[in-house]
């Protein structure tokens, strides 16, 4: 018996030490001139949940992977936003979760549906207080570079405002009717139409095709008014959140990668439809890589797993 237990303990010590040798993220393989950045939201759960666990990852894939940015697709904040720039939930949501050295970096972020629940002027607000925090506006446009010449428009959309469900509730999202959506919607076109850059590509927190229970109602809003825009203009990603799972959708006789990024504190089950080219439950992000051949996205799951990987390239 005392032989048994000192097997055992040598094979429990071989294990934990394999474990102990595995990277905290299988970072993917990228062309040393791409520029990268990750997509992130649906985070704030005062670091509950897999929030911890998923910002490490984050923290350990900027250290390790040369990331320029974070694209913080909204719902930084559940469940009621903030209602300052003073707000503790900066601080428990936000600033001491993603504290790794090198998330010090630009976070292009938009409100999303828990924004509106509070002050979204708060959330603009704070890029005034946070070195690291840029929200110049509800929706706004920036351009990257990779190494070997190859430009990406970003163009980050508030898509609350753009659907109706929001809109018609002031008691709840206050901020939701304030906003002018064809005002909105004709700045996007107006971008698009003029980018020039190789790459577009579209950030919102609403998903235009996904496979979820909430209303219905959201996606149609998202397909009658935002939908045609990408395709007329060949958006070649839109990325999203909300859903809370991972999501890859190429609708019929779409040019457009329809793409809902996971959240990164707590998931929810999903199931494949018609489109959908690979879906999972998992909490994560999505990592992008972009250069003068292709434009990369890899889904990493809370467990540090490239679970999804795909290029869009020309």
């Amino acid at each position: 018996m005392k032989k048994f237990f000192i097997l055992l303990l040598i094979a429990v010590y071989t294990a934990a030490g394999c474990d102990s040798n595995r990277p905290p993220v299988a970072l993917p393989e990228v062309s040393e001139t791409a520029v990268n950045f990750i997509v992130a939201n649906d985070l704030g759960r005062n670091g509950y949940y897999e929030q911890k666990p998923v910002a490490r990852l984050m923290g350990y894939t900027a250290e390790n992977m040369d990331i320029e940015m974070v694209a913080a697709a909204g719902d930084i904040h559940h469940f009621e936003g903030v209602a300052s720039v003073s707000d503790p939930l900066w601080m428990t949501n936000y600033e001491l979760i993603y504290d790794h050295p090198d998330l010090m970096i630009d976070w292009n972020a938009v409100c999303g549906n828990h924004e509106y629940r509070g002050n979204t002027q708060a959330v603009l607000d704070y890029s005034k207080v946070s070195r690291r925090w840029n929200a110049p506006a509800k929706y706004y446009t920036k351009v990257i570079s990779s190494e070997d010449g190859a430009s990406c428009r970003l163009v980050f959309i508030d898509t609350s405002p753009l659907i109706d469900k929001y809109r018609d509730d002031p008691a709840t999202y206050p901020d939701a009717c304030k906003e002018d959506a064809d005002a909105q919607l004709r700045w996007i076109d107006s971008v698009l139409v003029h980018a020039t850059e190789k790459w577009k590509i579209v950030i919102g927190h609403h998903p235009v095709y996904a496979e979820t229970k909430k209303n219905e109602d959201e996606r149609i809003d998202m397909q009658n008014r935002v939908a045609p825009l990408l395709e007329k203009h060949g958006v070649d990603v839109y990325f999203c959140g909300h859903i809370h799972n991972f999501q890859h959708i190429r609708p019929e006789a779409s040019g457009v990668n329809y793409v809902v990024n996971s959240a990164g504190s707590l998931a929810r089950p999903v199931k494949a439809v018609d489109g959908t080219l690979f879906c999972s439950p998992d909490e994560g992000f999505t990592i992008c890589s972009v250069d003068a051949r292709s434009f990369k996205f890899f889904f990493i799951n809370h467990k540090g797993d490239n679970i999804y990987s795909y290029s869009v390239d020309k």
